[in-house]
């Protein structure tokens, strides 16, 4: 049965505080207003102890023999508590510290007097003792009057038995002092002190009183000095970097909702409640109804579980906060639960808050039975985050996560869908015309905004629409290459027909003219290109006259013209470069600074593991020295023990030959 009281002691401290404060507020029912966690110094030893009190309605000494006993649990059959195991009291106090007493005071009910009692959990007096069996001596007051009188459930002797036991293994010296405890409570409500806190490997208290005064604190590997500045720096984030050792902050968390008038007291000064919510910001809610498990448990349709989901409000500076608090029956029970366990930075940042009551939470309220329907709410709950990841992480300061056949389909209109087309030349044929030469500029204009098109052509002074009817000339719009660089330029020679004349190509000795059509060049997938940006296309058709026409005195005649049109094409191909060198620093602007982060945590972690390998030589040679010293210790006690063997044997043949000589002095003397 002693192995059995110790065979649970395996939550983690802060959960082991969370039970405690649980059964505190389980007690407002029975009108608790407050649970008040403190430090006490032990009057015997100086050692400190551990103060864990409320002023709830107390326990008679029935549910006190029963609250000290284990597996037995009142709170399963009634709503709305969260203890249902009935082990929670006994395992978290042991995890804390090898002993606790607990004096409880309880008005009468149901026509019973008022009582008041004490008992005394002690592994230290148990192990010392040598028992096998758990006993927990008890000591019970009933009210009197203005009295409280001893209430002997056995005999004299066993109340007696019981004082002297706890009085020699507790940190009281008297009855008296005992007594004094009450005063610290009004007509109802628990005192619980634990002693004897258990040590780390250095000797050192497993709680941290020092550190901060209104606080109390975890050492060892959960106490990390990097997050604790991080936490100074990022307030938002100061929960998901603190909660692991600091018990006023994870006791902060604890609770989704407070009820009105409650206090959780930590040291003389009040726990903040605080809603993970408030760090968030572009948060958005989902419903997520459960469906019916396969292991067989009924599932209400009616219920429904909000998960509310958001960026936390530092997430600009790319800290690796992220996971689901998830709460049962108003406690949480997984903090900052990380489900998606991407490479990279992917999912940094986004944090949800909800409460699933449709799961049951394990034994140890550290986790959720494994059941279908905890799987599927896992998968949901992925889904959910990188949704939303993949859809807003840009707005912090990431590359974009989007899919490239996403963007294009669904961010860039039916006006830029490009098409493929063979760039091909042919042959044109110069038509005979009334010996005058003409020159056409083309310029198509695509509103995405709009999605309207429009074709002006300039001739002169004198404008007109593509709508417009009796064109001077005919043309043929090109379609963009689909294979296009961003900063790709396209020539075509397209076959033209006017008047049914075709035109002849041009010679290199220049005695005809070669009709030239340049295509436009787009920027494609450049990353994050703004929706309302306009995409242009430059149509230009040159054509020929007779040979009689003198085309050097028109303004408009192909050589000036393919200069000028060259040049601008030019410039608008350095603007797009420099675009396109933009776009890339802003992409990959982060990728470093991640990268060198992540670096660095590799350094840490790989500076911890050196750290963790070397302390575990040294306590291999400590060990191995230890053992040599247990082994000479052994050897010289075995040594010690057979010289005194020899003497007592020869102590015992001394005395026989004295005894002897007695004997034959008396028969001589006869």
């Amino acid at each position: 049965m002693l192995n059995s009281l110790t065979c649970f002691v395996w939550k983690c401290v802060s959960v082991a505080f969370a039970e405690l404060l649980d059964n505190g507020l389980d007690e407002v029912c029975n009108g608790a207003t407050f649970v008040n966690i403190d430090m006490l110094k032990n009057k015997k030893d100086g050692d400190r102890m551990l103060l864990i009190e409320d002023n709830g309605g107390g326990m008679d000494p029935d549910k006190l023999r029963q609250c000290m006993s284990l597996g037995y649990s009142v709170k399963s059959k009634i709503a709305d508590t969260i203890g249902q195991y009935g082990n929670g009291f006994k395992t978290s106090t042991m995890r804390l510290g090898a002993d606790v007493i607990v004096f409880t005071r309880c008005c009468g009910k149901d026509g019973k007097r008022p009582t008041q009692s004490i008992g005394l959990l002690s592994y230290t007096f148990l192990r010392s003792t040598g028992k096998e069996d758990i006993v927990v001596p008890m000591l019970d007051y009933e009210r009197g009057g203005q009295e409280w009188n001893k209430m002997k459930r056995v005999s004299a002797s066993d109340w007696t038995r019981n004082l002297e036991t706890i009085v020699q293994w507790s940190p009281f010296s008297s009855e008296s002092d005992l007594l004094r405890q009450f005063n610290q409570m009004n007509d109802h409500g628990t005192r619980i002190i634990i002693y004897n806190l258990w040590e780390d490997d250095q000797g050192q208290l497993e709680l941290d009183f020092d550190t901060d005064a209104h606080d109390i604190q975890i050492r060892g590997v959960n106490r990390d000095e990097k997050n604790i500045q991080m936490a100074k720096q990022y307030p938002n984030s100061k929960h998901f970097l603190t909660y692991r050792h600091s018990l006023r902050s994870y006791a902060s968390i604890l609770y989704l909702r407070i009820p009105v008038g409650f206090r959780i007291i930590l040291r003389g000064k009040d726990v903040e409640h605080h809603n993970v919510v408030n760090d968030m910001m572009m948060t958005q809610e989902t419903k997520y109804r459960p469906h019916s498990g396969a292991d067989g448990v009924p599932r209400d349709s009616n219920i429904v579980a909000v998960v509310t989901l958001g960026f936390v409000k530092d997430a600009k500076a790319h800290i690796d906060v992220q996971g689901f608090n998830v709460y049962h029956k108003n406690r949480l029970i997984k903090p900052f639960w990380r489900l998606w366990n991407a490479t990279g930075s992917d999912g940094r940042g986004v944090i949800g808050v909800l409460e699933a009551n449709f799961v049951e939470p394990a034994h140890d309220k550290q986790g959720f039975e494994r059941t279908t329907v905890l799987s599927r709410l896992e998968s949901r709950l992925v889904q959910l985050q990188k949704t939303y990841w993949s859809t807003y992480c840009h707005k912090i300061g990431y590359a974009p996560r989007r899919n490239p056949k996403q963007i294009d389909d669904g961010d860039v209109s039916s006006d830029y869908q490009s098409r493929s087309s063979p760039l091909s030349k042919k042959k044109t044929a110069g038509s005979s015309g009334k010996g005058r030469s003409e020159t056409e500029r083309h310029v198509r204009m695509v509103d995405k905004a709009r999605g309207n098109a429009h074709m002006y052509t300039k001739w002169g002074d004198r404008t007109k629409s593509r709508a417009g009817k009796g064109s001077s000339s005919s043309e043929r719009s090109l379609p963009i290459e689909e294979n296009a660089s961003d900063d790709e330029m396209q020539t075509s020679l397209p076959e033209r027909r006017a008047n049914g004349n075709s035109r002849k190509e041009m010679t290199a000795n220049g005695s005809s003219m070669k009709d030239r059509s340049l295509i436009i060049w787009g920027s494609k997938n450049l990353g994050n290109v703004d929706a309302e940006q306009d995409c242009a296309s430059v149509h230009i058709t040159t054509g020929s006259q007779s040979k009689g026409d003198d085309v050097s005195k028109n303004q408009y005649s192909p050589a000036n013209f393919n200069s000028n049109a060259l040049e601008q094409l030019k410039e608008e191909n350095q603007r797009l470069r420099e675009r396109l060198k933009r776009k890339e620093e802003e992409i990959l602007g982060n990728l470093p600074r991640d990268l060198q982060y992540e670096r660095e945590r590799c350094k840490s972690l790989e500076a911890k593991l050196k750290e963790a390998t070397q302390k575990i030589q040294e306590l291999n040679k400590e060990q191995e020295s230890l053992v040599d010293l247990f082994s000479e210790e052994r050897e010289r006690r075995d040594n010690e023990e057979e010289i005194l063997r020899k003497k007592l044997q020869d102590a015992s043949n001394t005395i026989q030959e004295l005894r002897d000589k007695v004997r034959t002095l008396e028969n001589m003397k006869l």
